[in-house]
């Protein structure tokens, strides 16, 4: 039986669920977890080093990586192929203001 993972932290739900091609059918769907999207936003959209990043979401750098190479690999099936890019679902929990966690409210239920 694997290990249960654990719980990452994330600011907030994503405002936007979906980007979908304008001007083109879309060739497929593909689902990028809400932790996933963190990681990008910390890294890309943020700057912060792989290390501070890992720190803010609770995991290893190790592990940070692999979320976020996997983050990034998503993207670019989506952008290169043509698909719908959704994002949901995954193993989460909002950090409170001020740092502080919140309730279990926030976990998700894993991608589709």
């Amino acid at each position: 039986m694997p290990r249960p993972k654990k719980l990452r932290f994330v600011s907030a739900y994503p405002a936007i669920a979906a980007f979908v091609p304008q001007g083109v059918i879309a060739t497929g769907e593909i689902f990028m977890s809400v932790e996933e999207l963190e990681s990008i936003r910390l890294s890309d959209f943020e700057h912060l080093d792989q290390e501070t990043a890992a720190n803010m979401m609770e995991v290893s750098r190790h592990t940070y990586g692999r979320i976020f190479a996997n983050a990034r690999s998503i993207v670019a099936e989506a952008l290169v192929t043509g698909k719908a890019l959704k994002i949901g679902g995954g193993t989460y929990e909002f950090r409170g203001i001020g740092g502080r966690r919140r309730g279990r409210s926030g976990r998700g239920h894993g991608r589709r």
